[in-house]
């Protein structure tokens, strides 16, 4: 390893983000939900009414390969954690992932209508583990990018915002390129055989997914090239051992973790309910687009004011309180009538909200928590501390998405069939629907701020401990750069 003589690097790393870097990194989030957005909007929908997968099999699959995907995390945590290039530790990542990641959705997509049914659970299994591992593997280096392109609590709320934009745009997107298709494809629905119905709507994911090849790759590849990684470290990479004496003494993470766990089943079960409350309790899928632009749209109305919330309240009192606007619209949802659009969109947006602050603020206490695992140990071990938080979304990802799923099964949902490919649902099925995308939610999330009430560091210690802990490598000596150089 080289070494330079450098000025010496600034006590805050980052204190001031160029406009391209937040916007760069906003694009990495845009890409990443053209994949996953569409798998939580729409997979469980393509499996069920395309592929003709029962909704119980669907169901046991989401809650076995999303554990998957939360092991997944560790692996990738751990991996970065030991990569030091002169691109630094993150970024290769992100660049060489993009191709592999988004074309794994496309196969993810395209269920094979020729194979029997136990050959496209299995194909199913196979393709949407990959594309976890995929995902992984570029994710879990983008969120580890934003606490090493800053150590500022506002630059850090600036780039937490920005990611959430770019997936709230990613979402409206994709939403509408493929829901008011799909409805074009139901209105013919009685006069089109199953199997007729089923391609028609395949081809829509097709199309879809491959041009998300083409378009996700560019802004990774911008995200790549706009963004830079900026704080210094003591050792280049950090061993087993060392890691989990980091995450050990985590505290703020641990909180963090069990908070989220709890909010995130809610959210992850109304990923893939929303397609069926359209359907079945609006009256037509092509609601599901209004349903995006309410959800997508209020993140998209709230990001640019995040920063400026989180000095005035702090992201710990945001993540509190806003949980009350997640209680209030879900029950109010549960409770709306059938058909009632005007109402349900309504309590959908102050739902929203609480989810968009309380989803925005969780990664820049993410961020935070490096700092803390630093100041406690001496390690900085950013992919790992992500991939610890990362694998709690993974599994409440695994636990909302089964949750879904499970539901329609109780309540009697009816699948497609070649005899009957417009059945009427009962109204047991119906109600499970409602109680997926209103009621689950407000209870987990009562929960969530019930335990996230201890969680001990406020942004004022976070900023006492950050400037400890950067005030002792310096007196160290030997920090090593983003592009791993040693500074003298």
């Amino acid at each position: 390893m080289s070494i330079k003589t450098l000025e010496p690097a600034p006590l805050v790393a980052g204190d001031r983000l160029s406009r391209r870097s937040v916007v760069g990194y906003g694009l990495g989030d845009f890409a990443g939900n053209l994949a996953f957005t569409l798998s939580t909007a729409f997979l469980l929908y393509y499996y069920t009414d395309v592929a003709g997968i029962s909704a119980a099999a669907v169901g046991t699959m989401f809650l076995i390969v999303r554990l998957w995907d939360a092991f997944a995390d560790t692996f990738a945590g751990r991996l970065v954690d030991r990569t030091m290039t002169r691109w630094g530790k993150f970024r290769p990542f992100i660049l060489f992932g993009a191709v592999p990641l988004l074309f794994l959705s496309y196969l993810t997509f395209h269920v094979p209508s020729s194979l029997s049914d136990n050959g496209k659970l299995l194909y199913a299994y196979l393709t949407y583990a990959v594309l976890g591992l995929a995902y992984s593997l570029v994710n879990i280096p983008y969120g580890s990018l934003a606490s090493a392109m800053t150590q500022s609590v506002h630059q850090r709320a600036k780039l937490v915002a920005s990611r959430f934009f770019g997936a709230a745009v990613g979402g409206i997107v994709l939403t509408y390129l493929i829901a008011p298709r799909i409805s074009e494809v139901r209105k013919q629905k009685d006069v089109l055989s199953a199997e007729a119905y089923a391609e028609k709507v395949q081809s829509i994911f097709t199309q879809t997914t491959l041009a998300f090849v083409v378009i996700g790759t560019l802004a990774y590849v911008l995200t790549f090239y706009l963004c830079r990684e900026q704080v210094v470290r003591t050792q280049p990479k950090v061993s087993l051992r060392e890691t989990i004496e980091t995450l050990k003494s985590n505290k703020p993470l641990g909180y963090l973790c069990a908070a989220s766990f709890f909010y995130l089943i809610g959210l992850f079960a109304v990923g893939g309910a929303s397609a069926y409350y359209a359907q079945y309790v609006m009256g037509d899928i092509t609601w599901l687009g209004p349903i995006t632009l309410v959800n997508a749209g209020t993140s998209i109305v709230l990001a640019p004011f995040i920063p400026r919330l989180v000095d005035r309240f702090g992201k710990k009192r945001i993540f509190q309180y806003c949980g009350v606007l997640t209680v209030v619209g879900g029950v109010a949802l549960f409770l709306t009538p059938a058909g009632f659009a005007v109402p349900a969109l309504l309590f959908l947006a102050i739902k929203g909200a609480g989810a968009a602050l309380i989803n925005t603020v969780m990664f820049g206490l993410e961020a935070d928590t490096v700092e803390y695992g630093e100041w406690k140990t001496g390690k900085r071990s950013e992919g790992a501390t992500y991939a610890v938080f990362s694998f709690t979304r993974k599994i409440t990802q695994s636990i909302g998405g089964a949750v879904g799923a499970w539901a329609l099964a109780i309540g009697g949902y009816l699948t497609a069939t070649a005899a009957v490919p417009n059945p009427i649902q009962p109204d047991s099925a119906i109600w499970s629907i409602r109680v997926t995308i209103g009621l689950l939610p407000a209870v987990v999330a009562v929960i969530a701020m019930l335990i996230f009430w201890k969680y001990p560091l406020t942004d004022e210690r976070f900023k006492q401990i950050r400037d400890e802990t950067e005030l002792r490598k310096r007196a160290e000596g030997r920090l090593i750069a983003p592009d791993g150089h040693v500074i003298q």
